[in-house]
């Protein structure tokens, strides 16, 4: 007979986890390093030295950043010609991104447009630091058309490459700026490219099958990242998955579009699944090439070689072996030190599932380590408290093969018995769960465990990180065969003595919420307490709430509101909540654009109507995320304190 689980006496306040901040996306530009960090308790920009200093605040206090983790575009830019710093704000997480400049020390922002295009998303997601010339993704909040402006952010002139429902994004930019390609994508990983030039009234197409000469027929998927001008601005060279459902590198002569080439890859080290994650020039024919296996970050420096056919030969590792290794990269960049022999100093940051993140400097040469510059720790929680995880990948109903993670209380703790389950969904549909200390997830799994639960995080069909096919399984398929998926993953548990399958809660944001909602309706079976963060209810009135342009992407990924409206009630929580049977708990932010209030609220009204007690929270000062200080201490302990009461002890 099993034991009944017990929870430990020893608790552990979560300030003790969040005391570790946050070091994101460091930039290097001279002796300085630039970064991201809540070191005040809100996302901001900070400075150090290269050699390693105490951080200096570079921001007003109380001005908050977007996460980078979804943010489309950069953060900031450093320019030091111009002797200013490009940073993006927006107001309290409504995501309508305004740039401005500051001084290089940290100043004021003072807006790059003033107020023409307040109230709108203005992204930048590419930045010349040389020529100061910048290219921005404008999406104008009230119509479907994103525009393109091709910025000099010294002169001020703006001028626009033209706009399409579909996205018009710089993806690629020739060494004079003359020519731009621009991408439009449909779904993701669906991607046909463009190219405008100096004195061109409108682009013209470039490479691919654009929508509306398909004729209903299907298309490969090009899966075409940002394209590099190679061979004196001749051709281009990209990440794709035009030859590998995993990602490879391609190039593409412009003399010849009509025939890329698959450009094999010399001295990779890496083993295990996973997929290519992009490819960046750092100067000439030098380039950074990185992999996601495993949910690990590789990244190499490497030379693409020119000629037929084009090869790629890795020079050296720069993250993936020991002691970089089974972690994630936020952000990897990089300055010339010397022209000849070209000679990088590269600066990212690291993070484990159980180690925070810190940010690393290579400094040049070629057998030099990285140096670690900072020291976050976790205060008063000893290191073998806190769990790496181990591999709990399953095969599913069909054949396929999930890759999955499962986190154990350290028996340092001293539990007894078999643990109380918790599964975290993650967000996007095309998102995945990776070992990474500074996203949301990994500070609440490891406090769950820390307080007693089993967390089960599985990348059913639709993850990335794992190759074109298995992403694109869950287009317009929400609520099919990932609920199956997850179904199966429970299965597989209740096998492990370890865990206790009686006592199962789920909680997800996003997507991830409204698969929690859709696994506790439809499956009520298996769950005693469910919570969802910010999860669509409704899919035909959420379709309908969210800004014109992403309308855009959702009707072709998963339904439209009008023509496919029986199928999206069909797969619509809003249609099995009559048959919840857990506790319900929903976390939402007040200016969530993209999964509006209205729609969490709707979905409370509708319970409480039916007499069903449901807890509510509303962040008065948040987006689609909880990042500051405090909402992430009352958050996470209202989801572990509503799970210690629902599943039991």
């Amino acid at each position: 007979m099993l034991e009944k689980p017990t929870i430990s006496k020893t608790q552990f306040p979560i300030e003790s986890l969040l005391s570790a901040r946050l070091l994101l996306e460091p930039q290097i530009v001279g002796d300085r390093i630039y970064f991201l960090s809540d070191l005040a308790g809100t996302l901001s920009l900070y400075s150090i030295a290269s050699s390693g200093s105490i951080p200096e605040p570079l921001l007003p206090g109380g001005l908050a950043l977007v996460n980078p983790h979804i943010m489309p575009g950069d953060n900031f830019h450093v320019l030091p010609k111009l002797g200013k710093v490009l940073v993006m704000i927006d107001k309290l997480g409504d995501e309508n991104y305004q740039p401005n400049l500051i001084p290089l020390n940290g100043g004021i922002p003072e807006p790059l447009f003033g107020d023409k295009y307040r109230d709108e998303q203005i992204a930048c997601v590419h930045c010349d630091k040389e020529k100061n010339i910048a290219y921005f993704f404008r999406d104008n909040r009230k119509t479907p058309d994103i525009e393109c402006l091709k910025v000099n952010m010294e002169t001020g002139e703006v001028k626009s490459l033209g706009t399409s429902i579909y996205g018009n994004a710089c993806n690629g930019v020739s060494s004079d700026h003359s020519t731009v390609i621009l991408a439009d994508g449909y779904t993701a990983g669906d991607v046909v490219l463009y190219y405008w030039k100096e004195g061109m009234a409108a682009r013209k197409l470039l490479y691919g099958v654009p929508l509306d000469q398909r004729d209903g027929k299907q298309v490969p998927l090009t899966g075409i990242g940002w394209c590099s001008f190679v061979d004196k601005d001749n051709g281009l060279f990209f990440e794709s998955t035009i030859f590998h459902d995993n990602g490879g590198l391609t190039y593409l002569s412009l003399d010849d579009t009509s025939k890329p080439i698959d450009v094999p890859i010399k001295g990779l080290r890496h083993s295990g699944e996973g997929e290519m994650a992009g490819v960046r020039r750092v100067k000439g024919d030098v380039f950074v090439l990185e992999y996601n296996i495993d949910g690990a970050s590789w990244a190499y420096e490497g030379r693409f070689h020119s000629g037929t056919p084009p090869t790629f030969d890795v020079e050296r590792v720069l993250i993936g072996n020991q002691p970089l290794s089974d972690g994630v990269v936020l952000g990897l960049e990089w300055q010339i030190k010397n022209e000849k022999p070209l000679q990088a100093e590269y600066v990212f940051s690291f993070t484990r599932a159980n180690s925070p993140s810190q940010i690393y400097h290579i400094p040049i040469g070629e057998k030099v380590a990285a140096e670690r510059l900072s020291s976050e720790k976790v205060l008063g929680i000893p290191d073998e408290y806190l769990c790496a995880g181990e591999d709990a990948s399953y095969t599913s109903f069909d054949g396929l093969r999930v890759s999955a993670r499962l986190y154990l209380p350290s028996s340092k703790l001293g539990y007894k018995g078999p643990r109380p389950l918790v599964e975290y969904v993650h967000g996007g549909p095309q998102g995945q769960e990776r070992p990474d200390f500074t996203w949301f997830s990994m500070p609440l799994i490891q406090y769950l465990t820390l307080n007693g639960f089993a967390v089960f995080v599985p990348n059913v069909r639709g993850s990335t990180g794992y190759g074109m096919r298995y992403m694109k399984w869950v287009d317009k398929d929400w609520g099919g065969k990932d609920v199956l998926d997850h179904v199966e993953g429970l299965k597989h548990l209740e096998k492990d003595p370890r865990i206790d399958s009686k006592h199962r809660g789920v909680v997800g944001r996003s997507y991830g919420g409204y698969m929690t909602l859709t696994l506790a309706s439809r499956h009520p079976e298996l769950w005693k307490a469910a919570v969802d963060m910010f999860g669509p209810y409704d899919l035909p009135t959420w379709v309908s709430r969210i800004p014109p342009t992403w309308q855009t992407y959702f009707r072709l990924s998963l339904g439209d509101p009008v023509k496919d409206k029986d199928f999206l009630v069909e797969r619509s929580p809003k249609t099995y909540m009559n048959q919840l049977s857990a506790p319900l708990m929903i976390l939402q932010g007040k200016h969530d654009p993209r999964v509006p209030e209205p729609e969490s609220a709707q979905l409370v009204k509708d319970l409480r109507e039916g007499g069903v007690k449901v807890d509510y929270v509303v962040y008065e000062d948040e987006g689609h995320d909880v990042l500051r200080f405090k909402n992430r201490v009352h958050c996470y302990n209202a989801i572990t304190e509503f799970f210690r009461k629902n599943l039991g002890s």
